[in-house]
């Protein structure tokens, strides 16, 4: 008779690092490093991987791990004067025990509460008192949820802004045969272009070279269409008015130590962001940043994958 694994664990991870483990009944899971509060793993009921992680991802302090979810916090890329995409990425989190509930719709028991505080060192280069508690949590259908709240614990009085995204690289089949939708006719800062400000002209982003793209004011849901797997990720987003559209292709991919040369094809990021406009909070003040995903079989209509049902479902 098989024992029924524990709907959250605490176990050790690649190089001894603690990872946390979380299984709904039906056989979804994800994987959560303390390590960057990370989410590196996240399967359907068949246990197929639906985030990509490098093969040569680097699970080792203090070099951010290539590829999951990293959180992007307190800032985005290098707006800002801090290193590439802030600390929390390569900081160790704690288990917040003494965590208030977070108001939940959902039954879920698979979750778990992880939180942030500034180290001596954080201090000195964001001179800031904060605390960031992040819920990752996983629903009973296999969605992901990752709720984030940061909160300003200043006691001089001084607000402080930020720039925020939640990284996340989606596992496709093939890059050129995948489409993203609910962008269309949206303006989008690229920056391949040094920011510079755009229109996108086309009914859906396809992919066939380098991107790199903030995108503005964007709807709360966007869909990812794989034709080859016949999936739809759909991300919900709550908080986060932008969204990043990133994948390196063959040039950057081979001048990066910790990501194959080929891997381009099988990836692709789409991120929940909050970049051209900073969040600023007052000591006292709470931020809240809600991501959901969901992978949904796609069909075929008159040889298109027929979105619509996606994103007005």
């Amino acid at each position: 008779m098989s024992t029924e694994k524990p709907p959250v664990e605490l176990v050790k991870g690649i190089n001894g690092l603690d990872k946390i483990v979380l299984r709904e009944i039906r056989g979804c899971s994800a994987e959560v490093y303390l390590y960057g509060g990370h989410v590196t793993s996240w399967k359907n009921d068949h246990g197929e991987e639906l985030l990509f992680v490098s093969n040569k991802a680097i699970f080792k302090p203090p070099k951010a791990i290539r590829g999951g979810i990293p959180i992007c916090f307190p800032q985005f890329s290098n707006f800002g004067s801090l290193e590439q995409h802030g600390f929390a990425r390569n900081r160790f989190w704690s288990i917040d025990t003494d965590s208030p509930p977070f108001p939940t719709n959902s039954t879920s028991k698979a979750f778990v509460d992880l939180i942030l505080k500034p180290s001596d060192e954080d201090s000195k280069i964001w001179p800031h008192s904060y605390e960031y508690r992040l819920r990752v949590a996983l629903g009973p259908g296999g969605d992901l949820m990752l709720t984030s709240r940061i909160r300003n614990t200043n006691t001089d009085g001084k607000p402080f802004s930020f720039t925020f995204a939640y990284h996340t690289y989606f596992s496709v089949s093939d890059i050129s045969e995948v489409r993203v939708e609910g962008l269309e006719t949206l303006d989008y800062l690229d920056n391949l272009k040094e920011r510079e400000r755009f229109t996108e002209q086309g009914d859906a982003i396809t992919f066939e070279s380098e991107v790199d793209k903030i995108y503005l004011s964007t709807p709360t849901k966007i869909a990812i269409l794989d034709h080859e797997k016949k999936r739809t990720f759909v991300l919900r987003k709550d908080g986060l008015p932008d969204a990043v559209v990133w994948n390196p292709w063959d040039r950057k991919a081979k001048a990066m130590a910790d990501f194959g040369d080929d891997e381009y094809k099988h990836m692709l990021c789409v991120e929940a962001a909050a970049i051209e406009k900073s969040i600023t909070l007052k000591p006292g003040e709470e931020w809240k940043g809600r991501l959901e995903l969901s992978a949904v079989p796609s069909s075929y209509c008159s040889g298109q994958l027929d979105p619509a049902k996606v994103l007005n479902g």
